[in-house]
């Protein structure tokens, strides 16, 4: 009798230990992954899906993308902390740089530059000729494709109509069919656009080299998810399944088949930040 009194303490004692578990363990953190909307919804998560999987595959911690409609429905995901990581270039403003956002690495490709594009056939030779013409934008956080683009419009006190049309893709889509005049651009994503629509574009003004855009973390990011994050990043490019999932990413938008990332200590985006020391206030 005593014996199985004793059995069926343990037994209690078991079952009271396995019902507490889930609640003991403590499930791996999800974080949530946001780049910028440089292309279409379904392009852009056919671009990044496969890396991130790999990511979450080689550092042990999970990430999920997180893209808004927009470009700029994106970036305020970022600014409401709803995101722990991001691949961006629009939290170089003085401001936003107080946020506490850290640069841990970046897409190694040939420099990209801000333009101003028509297509080739169209009769603007120059800037001044956009005058009082519709102009369209990725959106109005794009840094490189609006901001500066329009900075050098202001600049040279040439009104034009902005429309925005939430991602590169869709600013090109306006050009396209004739319902803007000139696009305000990178020049990757024009390159890219280029080769994907067999399209031909001149440019009108073309801003100096710039390096590609930011992998950045939350200052939220524990420093040992964020280490292993970055090792991951950094070393894709040199491990055989990692470049044949660079590779393959890179073909859908028109990337370098070697593009890659490689670490990064944010030393590189002083020319981003220092735009905002002369630009237009309303760029700012």
């Amino acid at each position: 009798m005593q014996h199985r009194r004793q059995w069926l303490s343990f037994a209690a004692a078991t079952l009271a230990l396995a019902a507490a578990a889930p609640s003991l363990a403590q499930e791996a953190p999800v974080y949530r992954f946001s780049p910028v909307n440089q292309y279409g919804l379904e392009l852009t998560a056919r671009y990044w899906n496969p890396i991130i999987e790999y990511i979450t595959a080689k550092s042990g911690v999970k990430l999920q993308l997180k893209i808004g409609r927009t470009s700029a429905d994106t970036t305020a995901y970022v600014l409401a902390n709803e995101v722990e990581f991001v691949f961006s270039n629009h939290l170089f403003s003085p401001d936003r740089d107080q946020l506490g956002w850290k640069v841990f690495g970046r897409r190694q490709t040939p420099p990209i530059h801000s333009q101003i594009v028509v297509l080739a056939d169209s009769p603007y030779q120059k800037l001044e000729q956009l005058a009082n013409q519709s102009v369209a934008f990725p959106g109005p956080e794009a840094l490189v494709a609006y901001k500066f683009s329009y900075a050098q419009l202001l600049n040279r006190n040439i009104p034009v109509e902005v429309v925005f049309g939430g991602n590169m893709d869709g600013a090109f889509a306006q050009l396209a069919s004739g319902r803007v005049k000139a696009v305000g651009a990178n020049s990757q994503l024009t390159e890219g656009w280029v080769k994907r629509e067999g399209k031909k574009i001149r440019v009108l003004w073309q801003s100096d080299p710039l390096y590609d855009l930011a992998l950045m973390a939350s200052k939220n990011v524990p420093e040992k998810d964020l280490k292993a994050v970055a090792k991951a990043f950094a070393d894709m490019g040199k491990d055989v399944q990692g470049v044949k999932i660079l590779a393959a990413s890179g073909n859908l938008v028109g990337l370098l088949p070697n593009a890659s990332f490689v670490a990064s200590n944010g030393s590189e985006y002083v020319s981003y930040r220092n735009f905002y020391k002369t630009a237009p206030p309303n760029l700012r």
